[in-house]
């Protein structure tokens, strides 16, 4: 971790330095090491004519950005000077054999109580692009995220022309209230959760709202120059669509890999995505143009925050008098527009060159279906803000994930019995028309809770295919994100999957590498990976209501033959799974199970 000294009169110095410095240059040949600093502690904010308190790191929202080099070590500690237990997840970070740091909460760690440190080794291995850390606590997100940009490795190049200049642009939810008691609300009584009050690009809600248009975030920029812009989508729980007005977009990569480049007048990008775009500021009028995120929508209940956020793309030089309002993308599309959304994602492939290849599996090991749904659990007394006084929820084959008491990783580990079972079904416990419009029967809508987990042998390779539902007349785009795996999404389509003819459609060739992709509404999407990466790993929904309602499994993947392809030891100190959670007394059990 680090450099030391020895006095060269050492014994131990003339017997082991030739030695040390093998290991040495050996470490620096295989990438550097950096250290970072994270200070969560609750900020005062002004944004939308009101003020509040937030929890953020380093007194910033977004917070700071991490930049490396594919292959670098990083060490981030985490000090929480806030007032409950949060943990950090790396998104998209592979995090080779070293589960420890993957940071879901009671899945491989318990949170960082109050008053106190914890540093996680961020280990970066194949990635390559722009991916993004955020808080994997409740709903702490909504205000602990940053950026993560991983550089070539040296000696390397973009596969793609070299830009004039990079910016990073971060895509959030703001909420005029506690984010944290918002939720707590909602899952005591089991309704549906409060709105946000905007989005936010970098911080800065935008032109669009009260008391913002001072603070717009604007990208300068000079006519000719190409810049790559890095998009990353922490917007709790809406789909956005993204365009600059009068600019074409150029996306070359996501999920940190690249993809073949494709020119679009507009993105489609789901919480938990990330992407690498580039722009080129040829508009001879000198001027001001707004980058617009907009909402997505296809759900029937139509609960979203309706609003749209801006940044404006200024351009230098010049003695232009701009005009009074800048020029509005006329191309994006609206909040419910299906086609536009399924078809951007229709041209995502992989740049498969022989730099950077697509190893697609060819021969299944593991085939699982996977139904996604939003459901009901039951309430004592019909008590409970849902319909039939039951409480909302959301499932994985009928199942809706329950936290332990004790993380998943460390019982595993420690083979302590109790916290979980291995038992996650590998199809729905029922076949039905999962894309009806009159799915409301009780083996339908209500779910199971429980902490049921997937086992996996090394090395197997896995096909997943997830067929999103419509129970509850409540199907909607479902982003699902996959920890310590990217995954290839070889195939996705409109309506109930068909085993005989569906596969007929994959794209074996170079379909895209991520590691969050949007099952359409009432469609289905396959993906496929390699269990390469021992441990424990979290297999969720992007939106935070869905991922607290239960829309969850994990991964067990176990060692291999030897301690290269095994769980690396646990760190000396991990946080204790003492109540250090937001939740305390009666709601704790609401999603998590007692021992």
């Amino acid at each position: 971790m680090g450099c030391f000294c020895l006095k060269p009169t050492s014994f131990f110095f003339f017997l082991f330095a030739p030695f040390i410095c093998i290991l040495f240059l050996q470490s620096e040949a295989e990438g550097k090491e950096l250290y970072y600093d994270f200070v969560l502690k609750e900020t005062n904010f002004t944004k939308l004519c009101s003020t509040k308190s937030a929890l953020v790191v380093n007194g910033s929202f977004p917070g700071p950005t991490i930049t490396a080099h594919k292959g670098d070590t990083v060490y981030v500690n985490v000090y929480n000077e806030g007032t409950y237990g949060v943990t950090i997840h790396w998104h998209g970070v592979k995090q080779p054999r070293n589960p420890w740091f993957d940071g879901p909460e009671y899945i491989t760690q318990c949170p960082i109580a109050p008053g106190t440190n914890f540093t996680y080794t961020v280990l970066l291995s194949s990635e390559e692009g722009t991916l993004f850390w955020h808080a994997h606590s409740d709903w702490t997100r909504a205000t602990v995220h940053g950026a993560i940009v991983i550089l070539p490795a040296e000696g390397t190049t973009y596969p793609f022309p070299q830009p004039d200049a990079e910016q990073t642009l971060i895509f959030a939810s703001w909420y005029k209230e506690d984010v944290q008691t918002l939720m707590e609300e909602a899952l005591k009584y089991g309704g549906l959760t409060v709105l946000s009050d905007s989005y936010a690009i970098n911080g800065e809600p935008g032109d669009f709202y009260d008391c913002s248009n001072e603070t717009t975030f604007r990208l300068k920029v000079d006519y000719g120059k190409t810049y790559l812009l890095r998009l990353v989508n922490s917007v709790q729980n809406t789909d956005q669509f993204f365009a600059i007005a009068d600019h074409n977009l150029t996306l070359v990569g996501m999920d940190g890999n690249y993809v073949k480049p494709f020119v679009t007048n507009y993105l489609m990008i789901t919480p938990g995505e990330t992407m690498d775009v580039l722009v080129t500021a040829n508009q001879s009028s000198l001027g001001q143009y707004y980058m617009l995120l907009s909402p997505y929508f296809d759900g029937q209940a139509d609960d979203f925050d309706k609003s749209i956020t801006s940044a404006i793309f200024q351009y230098n030089g010049g003695n232009y008098t701009p005009p009074s309002t800048p020029a509005y993308p006329s191309h994006i599309p609206g909040f419910y527009d299906i086609d536009a959304a399924r078809n951007f994602d229709k041209s995502l492939k992989s740049l498969a060159s022989p730099e950077h290849p697509a190893d697609v599996p060819q021969h299944i090991t593991t085939r699982m279906f996977i139904t996604l749904s939003i459901s009901m659990l039951l309430c004592p007394n019909d008590s409970c803000a849902a319909p039939a006084g039951n409480r909302l929820a959301s499932s994985m084959n009928n199942i809706s994930f329950a936290n332990p008491t004790l993380d998943v990783l460390q019982a595993y580990y420690r083979n302590i019995s109790g916290y979980y079972d291995t038992n996650f079904p590998d199809k729905p416990p029922n076949l039905y028309n999962f894309t009806s419009d009159d799915l409301m029967t009780d083996n339908v809508t209500l779910s199971d809770q429980g902490t049921r987990v997937k086992v996996l042998n090394y090395n197997e390779t896995v096909e997943i295919t997830f067929q999103g539902t419509n129970a509850m007349n409540s199907g909607e785009n479902h982003p699902v994100h996959l920890h310590g795996f990217k995954f290839y999404v070889v195939g996705a389509g409109v309506g109930n999957f068909d085993n005989g003819t569906d596969p007929l459609t994959y794209n074996l060739i170079d379909p895209p590498q991520v590691n969050t992709y949007p099952v359409p509404k009432i469609g289905w999407a396959t993906i496929r990976f390699v269990a390469d990466n021992p441990g424990v790993w979290f297999m969720h929904c992007h939106y935070d209501r869905h991922m607290s309602w239960g829309m969850d499994v994990v991964f067990i993947v176990k060692n291999g033959d030897t301690e290269e392809t095994s769980v690396r030891p646990p760190p000396d100190y991990m946080p204790s799974c003492g109540e250090n959670s937001i939740y305390g007394g009666a709601e704790q059990s609401m999603y998590q199970l007692g021992e």
